[in-house]
């Protein structure tokens, strides 16, 4: 029964449902009452045919004997003529009534009483017509009297007789209806509680069906809706219940599709974007620190400085060949600590008398991934808006260590610092993810590219002490050269 009901609700629409609902309440009922009201009209019927047919009965058994009998004396002692009697107008009305009584009855040995009365009030007719006859022929008297006497009364009592039993028999009947419709009033009383029983279960049944059937679906429904708007997109709609839910689960599930595929365009669209500022960056950075050392090695040359010139253009060969590296975004370190240790000897013979560098890191850190170029950038600021704006030597020292968060790449300089204004400027810039302000490019564009390969929570700090120094720390993951490539291509 169950999955019947769970079959006819679930493919129907919510105002079919609750049509359904009202028919599976009212059928029964209406049957019930269908069924009370005819065996109530059909037992009223019958027991009304009954009394009436024992009342009109009573009536000719009480009246009829005693009017017959005193009519007919008249009529013998000539207190009446023949034509002043009325005994014709009895017969007929006493026939009419036994025809009335027949029609009446169903019982079939009352039907016989009946006819029995009929035979006797012919014979009443007979003895009638007699008196009459001898009448007409005059001096009768004895024998009209002893007709009276012997005949007539005799058979006006069997009448009352015969009524009388009629009288009794539908009384017994009536008696007998009246215990058969006490039963049937007692079996419908029980059979209408059981079928009030019934209807209040399925009532109760239905009451909670129904709404359920509408609230489960639109609370499946909200709870993706409250999924969608934390931000997961991998929910689904499976409501299947319900014509109208099911749709609009459907177009949720549709809209949810539609919502991601926008996602993954736009996201991919600002990741190219992105790239492609990075590289107009490096595009912009790249020349001008080629023309400068261009221009180191052509007065080196001039001033007859050969191994200078030659460990120069090796630095500078190496430089860019790291700074290449077959068009990898993703080396390990070891690879970007060779970029930056090639761009400090560069920069040392210009700026030998203010740069001095020191690198470590240690050896087991070197595997790791880095996206390319991170470290250089860091140094370059650490050169040009810390050691270059203090007076005297100044030194870059590149460190690393291990712990449960990362591998720490530290880059610090004794420079000028910056004041606290500059370092929360600095902060706030790469915190909100801009490139505005000057001196910032080279942060932004180290902490952008970690960002976009390695997650949110990777990126670069900045501490500073003004006329002390200042200290850039970039935290990364724990990935190995070996995903690189897995890496590069997502």
């Amino acid at each position: 029964m169950k999955e019947r009901l769970k079959q006819l609700f679930n493919p129907a629409t919510l105002a079919t449902q609750i049509r359904y609902s009202y028919l599976l309440l009212l059928v029964p009922i209406v049957l019930f009452l269908i069924y009370c009201f005819y065996n109530l009209w059909d037992g009223n019927r019958s027991y009304e045919a009954m009394i009436n047919s024992t009342v009109v009965a009573s009536d000719f058994s009480l009246d009829f004997k005693k009017d017959f009998d005193y009519e007919t004396y008249l009529l013998v002692v000539e207190n009446k003529s023949v034509e002043e009697s009325n005994l014709d107008e009895m017969l007929a009305e006493a026939n009419r009534i036994v025809t009335v009584l027949e029609s009446l009855t169903d019982s079939e040995e009352n039907s016989q009483r009946l006819v029995s009365a009929k035979k006797y009030l012919q014979n009443l007719e007979t003895y009638t017509n007699q008196i009459i006859d001898n009448l007409l022929e005059g001096n009768k008297y004895e024998e009209n009297l002893g007709i009276w006497e012997y005949d007539v009364q005799i058979v006006t009592s069997l009448v009352r007789e015969t009524i009388f039993q009629y009288i009794y028999y539908e009384i017994s009947e009536l008696q007998q209806s009246q215990a058969a419709y006490q039963r049937f009033f007692q079996i419908m009383i029980t059979f209408a509680s059981i079928a009030f029983v019934c209807i209040l279960i399925l009532t109760a049944y239905l009451s909670y069906r129904i709404p359920l059937s509408i609230t489960r679906p639109l609370r499946k429904l909200t709870e993706v809706t409250d999924q969608v708007a934390k931000g997961d997109l991998s929910v689904r709609s499976d409501v299947d219940t319900g014509d109208e839910v099911s749709r609009l689960g459907d177009s949720m599930n549709t809209m949810i599709d539609k919502i991601n595929e926008l996602l993954e365009q736009v996201t991919k669209e600002q990741v190219r974007l992105r790239k492609a500022e990075f590289e107009l960056l490096q595009s912009q950075i790249n020349p001008h620190f080629l023309y400068n050392t261009l221009d180191a090695i052509v007065w080196l040359t001039e001033s007859g400085e050969q191994d200078k010139v030659v460990s120069m253009v090796g630095s500078l060969s190496e430089f860019f060949r790291t700074s290449l590296n077959k068009g990898k975004d993703i080396v390990t370190i070891k690879e970007d600590l060779q970029h930056v240790r090639s761009y400090l000897e560069i920069q040392q013979v210009r700026y030998q008398d203010i740069l001095q560098y020191d690198i470590s890191v240690p050896q087991e850190m070197e595997q790791y991934r880095i996206p390319k170029i991170t470290i250089q950038p860091l140094v370059e600021n650490a050169l040009y808006h810390g050691i270059k704006n203090k007076r005297g030597m100044g030194i870059i020292r590149i460190s690393g260590m291990m712990n449960e968060n990362g591998l720490l790449l530290q880059v610090e300089d004794d420079g000028i610092g910056m004041v606290p204004e500059r370092l929360e400027q600095i902060n706030d810039a790469i915190k909100r993810r801009t490139s505005a302000g000057k001196g910032i490019y080279g942060l932004y564009n180290v902490n952008e590219r970690i960002r976009l390969n390695f997650g949110e929570e990777y990126g670069v700090t900045v501490d500073s002490t003004y006329g002390e120094g200042t200290r850039v720390t970039v935290l990364l993951p724990y990935k190995e050269v070996e995903t690189e490539e897995s890496v590069t291509k997502s």
